[in-house]
């Protein structure tokens, strides 16, 4: 006992480090790996060639979850001299291998040697197993996902982006399966039912986008007119189903090559559809993984939306290959580098490729949601600190991937389109096969433009939030005044330097200049021109939303805003963000919920799907909220929804028109949702027949699959305990299907039901063996009526649901979804109180943004039940005839 002591006490000084020590850094990596499909084990081997850089007895590198072959570890120096370690400690909480030696190594370069063997998790992450079904019987696939830091439990490794090195893998695999790497094969040797593959040697890259998978798989194949061959492999059998992503990949790697003035960096691209996978997608350099939501489009079965979301997807993880793994973030505190720029730059090539879908325009929801994480007190900067692997899990979040893009598209806003291209190309230049960090980008941008980057984009990465800008016009003077926003209403301390674009009257008279003090006064007087008396001297601060900060207006400049929308002079993006600005006012008690019920009465007649999209979300939360603070208000508020939305389904009908466009494709499920949710009756008994109709027959065109989400959600609000047949018949669909976007579909319906004994039902099945853990996190949105039910079933089942999904941001899923629709202080403390004890690093920060919420809705009932003309304004809303 005492000897284990001493050794531990001396590896001490590398444990709760958050990176390894720099005495000995990864060139090159020999990974030899034997999976057992049927044990779900595998074994493997590594050579890792090892530059010595300072004196040493230690070698220090990153593993978990493996057993290493002690007697297997083995040091040769260039000269060939052999060390054999004298200690191998796996310091299980600290995820590293310590490995002492009885003298201190070489200086240089010298060979490391490990065996080890580990188990086919069903974690999602490292190496695991996923579960398919061929020809009616289960089988194994084993799949790798390593990002952000699980390549170390596949194999030992120095598991952080700065130590890149090349790989040369080879795989041990049933003679019978499908093997894939980041690179082609080189050879392939059979011997009886196993086979040995080997494939070329990698560029250098980070551990993290190393990848394998072996399964059995089919595949449909292109080529770029640059001869990289692209494949998508998918299950055998739905191969059509892949053409669609094939097409977009082939078309991307020629769009980015030409943006970023440099051709994809590998032979091959292999993408491939994993049926159990926790993200979207993963970048892997050379073979990118998806869900098969993410990757996979049927012309009969996928709805407008699916196809949407496979296009940007793919755009993005292929964004990742010149973004990410051809210049790869320092560390961690720089993830936002890759995941806002591949997010933006996927917007790029979607434009490029389906102009119709006015993609731009729909960017507009990404920077939303980065606004609506990053108006919490429990936010953080884009840049974070990490200080343990454990951490980096929740910054895959919205304020990594949305803000991220947002603040990027504000930056090529502000420099202009070309001179940002040629800034970016020379930074993928200059960092290609290496690391860089945030600072190193502006620097570059700083250079090619002559604009003060570094100094206007500091105040957005290194601080969390952002400014709302209040804006008063006294006698053609336009007082502005910026101050952080929060949605708790607290005063926040940050400043920046916020790039102002404003217009008057019209979008031929505008300005742009950057707010750098607090509050500053500037003279309109030329913009307003000879408009000053009308009220179509409207003044819109932040045009086309272009700018990641909201705006709020003085009750005069309102409306003559609100005037504004109703007359259709605004933009859409404009439309848009005045719309989402006065709800987040709303919400943070700045602004009354009747002014924001008013200027929602402005969009009547609107017709665009972002914006009318925005619109049906908002309306929801505000049932939401207003059944809480005015439950004797709630009819004629939902009334007022139902008529405000009756223009738009009136003109898109049930049925689609032929040659329509893929917005309204789009728009006509969520409108019709919307009006299910609202209780709107001829929707509800329409939606019933055609549900009918489809049970007997499911090509009938009287249910194509944008429709089906509005439709399951119209029969799941009739469902009670005594009256189930449609929740029975919806089952029975999921069981049926075996297209994963009508899965998701269906429990992303389910939660809309409004008895809290069959919500129970519906939660319990979410953790039968009939859901992918992967997919659960679709059916945790439920009803109001649900949301005590939904806290009692998380409570209940916290412990499987950890022991289930461990760390990660799926487990996160769970508490945000439960616990942010509540709107008490009670039940915040009663939340509180329950993770008390159970709280975990990777989940510290979802519980108190989710906390956050439930006080910040809380506040708002209150706010709300002051109001003292709400009940007018609302009645005149609901029964206004024009």
């Amino acid at each position: 006992m005492a000897e284990k002591e001493t050794t531990n006490s001396k590896y001490q000084q590398f444990k709760r480090q958050p990176r390894l020590p720099k005495f000995a850094l990864p060139k090159r990596y020999d990974l030899k790996l034997k999976p057992d499909l049927t044990a779900c084990k595998f074994s493997g081997t590594v050579d890792i060639s090892v530059d010595v850089v300072s004196d040493t007895k230690f070698l220090v590198l990153n593993a978990a979850d493996l057993s290493v072959r002690a007697n297997s570890v083995h040091f040769t120096s260039s000269s060939n001299k052999a060390f054999d370690a004298v200690a191998v400690d796996l310091c299980e909480e600290d995820e590293i291998l310590v490995l002492e030696f009885a003298e201190s190594l070489p200086i240089g370069v010298g060979n490391l040697s490990i065996a080890f063997d580990g188990t086919l998790n069903d974690r999602m992450k490292g190496f695991y197993r996923s579960v398919y079904e061929h020809n009616g019987e289960k089988k194994n696939m084993a799949v790798t996902q390593f990002e952000p830091a699980d390549a170390r439990r596949c194999f030992p490794c120095w598991d952080e982006p700065a130590c890149k090195a090349t790989f040369k893998i080879t795989l041990e695999v049933p003679s019978e399966l499908v093997a894939l790497s980041n690179m082609p094969v080189l050879e392939e040797k059979v011997n009886g039912n196993l086979k040995t593959v080997s494939y070329q040697e990698s560029p250098i890259m980070s551990t993290y986008l190393v990848a394998v998978v072996v399964g059995l798989f089919d595949y449909v194949e292109d080529q770029t007119p640059d001869g990289v061959v692209v494949r998508v492999y998918c299950k055998v059998g739905k191969v059509d189903q892949g053409k669609f992503a094939l097409d977009v990949a082939v078309k991307t790697l020629g769009i980015y090559k030409e943006y970023f003035a440099l051709p994809y960096s590998l032979p091959k691209l292999d993408m491939i559809a994993i049926p159990d996978f926790a993200a979207g997608a993963m970048e892997n350099y050379g073979l990118v993984t998806y869900r098969e939501t993410a990757l996979l489009y049927d012309d009969k079965h996928s709805a407008a939306a699916n196809k949407q979301r496979v296009a940007t997807v793919v755009a993005h993880e292929l964004a990742h290959q010149w973004f990410g793994n051809l210049v790869t973030m320092e560390w961690w505190t720089h993830l936002w580098l890759n995941e806002g720029f591949a997010t933006w730059v996927s917007y790029l090539a979607a434009d490029a490729l389906f102009p119709e879908w006015q993609i731009w325009t729909q960017f507009t929801d990404e920077s939303t949601e980065g606004l609506r994480l990053d108006g919490l007190s429990e936010s953080h900067p884009i840049e974070v600190d990490i200080n343990h692997a454990a951490e980096i899990d929740e910054i895959f979040d919205s304020i990594s991937y949305r803000k991220g893009a947002s603040v990027i598209r504000m930056l090529q806003s502000y420099l202009g389109a070309e001179c940002f291209q040629r800034a970016l190309a020379s930074y993928i230049k200059k960092y290609a096969c290496s690391n860089a960090k945030t600072e190193d980008l502006w620097s570059v941008l700083e250079e090619s433009s002559g604009e003060p980057v570094n100094k206007l984009m500091n105040s957005w990465t290194k601080q969390k939030g952002y400014p709302v800008v209040s804006a008063k016009l006294k006698d053609q003077i336009l007082e502005l005044e910026q101050s952080h926003f929060l949605l708790s209403g607290s005063p926040g301390d940050g400043q920046w330097v916020v790039p102002v674009t404003l217009c008057c009257g019209s979008y031929d008279s505008h300005k742009s200049f950057l707010l750098q003090a607090k509050s500053e006064a500037h003279d309109i007087k030329e913009l307003l021109g000879a408009s000053v008396s009308k009220s179509s001297s409207w003044v819109k601060i932040n045009l086309d939303q272009a700018g990641f900060y909201r705006v709020k207006y003085d009750d005069d400049l309102s409306a003559r805003l609100r005037h504004a929308i109703e007359k259709k002079y605004l933009s859409t993006m404009d439309r848009y963000g005045i719309l989402d600005d006065s709800y987040a006012l709303s919400m943070a008690c700045q602004q009354s919920l009747a002014s924001l019920l008013a200027l929602m009465g402005a969009y009547k007649e609107e017709i665009d799907y972002t914006v009318l999209s925005n619109l049906i979300s908002i309306s929801a939360k505000v049932a939401r909220v207003a059944a809480d603070a005015v439950p004797q208000l709630l009819d004629n508020i939902k009334l007022f929804f139902i008529n405000l939305f009756q223009y738009s389904a009136g003109r898109l009908g049930w049925d689609p028109k032929p040659g329509e466009s893929h917005l309204d494709a789009m728009l006509r499920g969520e409108l019709l949702t919307a009006l299910a949710l609202f209780g709107h009756e001829e929707t509800q008994k329409e939606a019933s027949r055609r549900f009918s109709i489809f049970l007997d027959d499911r090509d009938t065109p009287v249910l194509p699959p944008d429709l089906r989400r509005a439709v399951f959600v119209a029969v799941m609000q009739k469902v009670s305990k005594s009256n189930r047949s449609c929740y029975d018949s919806l089952l029975r669909v999921y069981r049926e299907s075996d297209l994963s976007q009508e899965k998701t579909r269906i429990l992303g319906s389910l939660g809309s039901c409004q008895d809290p004994e069959v919500i129970l039902e519906i939660l319990n099945f979410l953790l039968s063996s009939e859901v992918r853990s992967q997919d659960v996190v679709h059916g945790l949105g439920v009803s109001r009526e649900g949301r005590e039910i939904a806290w009692k079933w998380l409570k209940d089942n916290w412990d499987q649901i950890v022991k289930t999904y461990g760390a990660g941001f799926l487990v996160t899923r769970f508490i945000s979804a439960v616990v942010s629709p509540f709107s008490s202080y009670e039940k915040a403390a009663e939340v509180e109180e329950f993770f008390a004890s159970r709280i975990k690093p990777f989940i510290a920060r979802t519980l108190k943004q989710s906390i956050e919420r439930v006080h910040i809705n809380a506040k708002w009932v209150q706010s709300i039940q002051n109001e003292k003309n709400l009940e007018d304004v609302v009645t005149g809303l609901a029964y206004r005839k024009s």
